[in-house]
């Protein structure tokens, strides 16, 4: 079966570092996986391709034509718009597909435009509701014509795949607005490669006489870094003498306000950022990590699906992390982790010393969290589970006809 993977988001560098490249990558990794001959279509490619990707078919928008100066929003809208004709082109001399798969992008409709003229089933992959998160943090200019693409990709998909229930609710309320049939919608939450998380966890070592407390994702507003960084300063003026260590993997808007909090806090000297890292660097990074967290703050609308939780709990670490949206589905309280109320740093503080104190109840969470996730969330059941939906149960293995070809960016 042949696969078309579009992602026309020029702000996901498909090879790069951010979690949404990773979720790129996993999702085109489970295709081959199951024997699918993938080509990608890419607004970015953001580097060379991991070792096991790199006989991937893959094509690369070109750059805006002309020099001078930075285009501004308007241009860069403008200009995500004007590449349509550049994928269907790109599309059509890549030869016959039997599956078009786009992950949901403001400005692009070329996966279902595609499908519906060749007469092919088309999956769009929807994990935010990427106009609202353009109106209140970056802008967004061409809001009716971005409006337009989402009612075109969001009634002409064969399959709709939110990784949220939030999202899919935000998706259905399209077609309540447009009087239209409910949307084929299913909710495939993030996962993971069990092949990443191989090794077995780390055994605690209590007479180390040091506590390394983990964070893992963008430095952006949204993922409450200001909390964990008021909690560990808690709990070090409560633990003096003990040597811990909170480790930042990340980078992003707030690395400036995070370590300029570190410095107010005077726990400058006990924080490490190491800044992004490649994707493969971060299972290592998770093992030096003793407690991991992810302190998201009161949102009203929280639509994410955590992959740094779910990576948490694949590496085998007891996790803290806040109550709300999916992570209610992913962590039970006190069995495979513990949740504490967003924003709360009282009971953050808490949950860390709690953790600190009682080293074998922070090896049996991690112990179970690992299961859980290596269980029920990997990146190819997500894609049997997409295959099934769209072809039924029989057609998701089906041998290939031909090699994946080894050609480059084009």
């Amino acid at each position: 079966m042949r696969i078309a993977y579009i992602c026309a988001d020029p702000g996901i560098p498909v090879f790069g570092c951010k979690g949404c490249s990773l979720h790129v990558q996993e999702i085109l990794r489970a295709f081959l996986h199951l024997g699918m001959e993938v080509t990608l279509f890419a607004a970015k490619l953001g580097g060379d391709p991991p070792e096991d990707l790199r006989k991937l078919v893959y094509r690369e928008l070109p750059p805006p034509a002309g020099r001078g100066e930075k285009p501004d929003r308007a241009q860069r809208e403008q200009h995500a718009m004007d590449a349509h004709d550049w994928y269907m082109q790109a599309l059509l001399q890549e030869g016959e597909f039997d599956l078009v798969y786009e992950r949901y992008s403001l400005w692009s409709h070329a996966g279902v435009t595609y499908a519906s003229r060749h007469g092919v089933p088309s999956v769009l992959e929807v994990n935010a509701p990427l106009m609202e998160e353009a109106k209140n943090y970056r802008g967004l200019v061409h809001e009716q014509q971005a409006q337009r693409i989402a009612r075109k990709n969001f009634h002409h998909a064969s399959l709709i795949c939110c990784v949220s229930q939030a999202v899919a609710d935000y998706i259905l309320t399209f077609a309540t607005h447009d009087q239209q049939p409910a949307l084929p919608v299913i909710v495939t939450p993030n996962a993971v490669n069990p092949q990443r998380f191989s090794q077995p966890p780390r055994a605690p070592d209590t007479h180390r006489g040091d506590l390394v407390i983990g964070f893992v994702g963008t430095l952006k507003p949204w993922h409450g870094i200001e909390h964990l960084l008021h909690a560990f300063a808690r709990f070090r003026q409560t633990n003096p003498a003990r040597k811990a260590t909170l480790l930042v993997v990340g980078d992003g808007p707030q690395r400036a306000a995070m370590e300029a909090l570190a410095e107010q806090l005077d726990i400058s000297s006990d924080l490490q950022c190491v800044g992004a890292v490649p994707p493969a660097e971060i299972p290592g990074w998770l093992a030096r990590m003793d407690i991991a967290v992810a302190p998201y703050p009161p949102l009203d609308n929280f639509y994410f699906s955590p992959l740094k939780v779910f990576e948490y709990m694949a590496a085998g670490l007891p996790v803290i992390a806040s109550d709300i949206g999916q992570i209610k589905d992913l962590i039970q309280h006190r069995h495979n982790g513990l949740r504490v109320p967003p924003g709360s740093v009282s009971a953050l503080t808490q949950a860390l010393q709690h953790l600190a104190d009682h080293p074998q109840l922070a090896a049996q969470l991690g112990k179970r969290a690992r299961q859980h996730i290596l269980e029920r969330y990997t990146w190819d059941a997500v894609a049997r589970r997409v295959l099934t939906q769209v072809f039924g149960q029989d057609k998701q293995t089906t041998p290939l006809s031909c090699q994946a070809s080894q050609r480059g960016a084009g």
